[in-house]
């Protein structure tokens, strides 16, 4: 069993956070005011877990502040937040003033990824990348690239990247992404051909 931090401040939200990912955050409920405030004072992380259609999921990512970006006079925040570990939830606790619980980090499986499967996912990343933005990331920018680390920088529903973050191994997670990539880059290139041949349509042709 990993570390277990106990008590721990819990954030349900409607999106997943992955390690290395910033997100932007609104704070406005006065239970969460308290605990971001109590974050701030003291340095210390909280934990984002998925609040699903379904219900709570078990297993979320730990978060702390990168940024305090505006602090209203009746306490509402805008922060920015970077993520960190994957916990796993144990146990609730109902007798704070905010939402909490027993939480384990979790640790990842000690087999490192197959180097080739790295390299073909972060070429499928480096490629959706420039098709949007027209510009590459260079090899060394790719080469500190995790399967985390890439995913954090696309947009994704957060089915996928529930997906990533109960993953235990790098080279499943490599596996994820670069089948993510690889369908997101297909349907911009058919959306793309669907705009053009729509342009053409009812144009007088000499």
């Amino acid at each position: 069993m990993g570390e277990v931090e106990e008590r721990f401040p819990l954030f349900p939200l409607g999106l997943v956070m992955l390690p290395s990912e910033v997100v932007p955050l609104h704070i406005f409920e006065d239970r969460y005011k308290l605990m971001i405030g109590e974050c701030l004072d003291a340095e210390t992380e909280f934990g984002i877990v998925w609040l699903a259609d379904d219900g709570l999921r078990e297993v979320g990512c730990t978060a702390s502040v990168e940024q305090l970006l505006e602090r209203m006079e009746d306490g509402r925040m805008n922060i920015l937040v970077r993520g960190g570990r994957p916990f796993r939830l144990l146990r609730r606790i109902e007798d704070m003033p905010y939402p909490a619980g027993d939480v384990e980090l979790l640790d990842d499986d000690p087999a490192d990824a197959d180097e080739e499967l790295a390299a073909e996912t972060r070429a499928s990343y480096a490629a959706l990348v420039e098709h949007v933005t027209d510009e590459r990331p260079d090899a060394d920018q790719l080469a500190e690239l995790s399967a985390y680390g890439m995913a954090a920088t696309i947009e994704l529903s957060p089915e996928p990247k529930q997906a990533l973050l109960e993953e235990r191994s790098e080279e499943a997670r490599l596996k994820v992404v670069g089948e993510l990539f690889g369908l997101a880059l297909t349907r911009l290139e058919k959306a793309e051909e669907a705009q053009e041949a729509a342009r053409s349509n009812g144009k007088v042709r000499f």
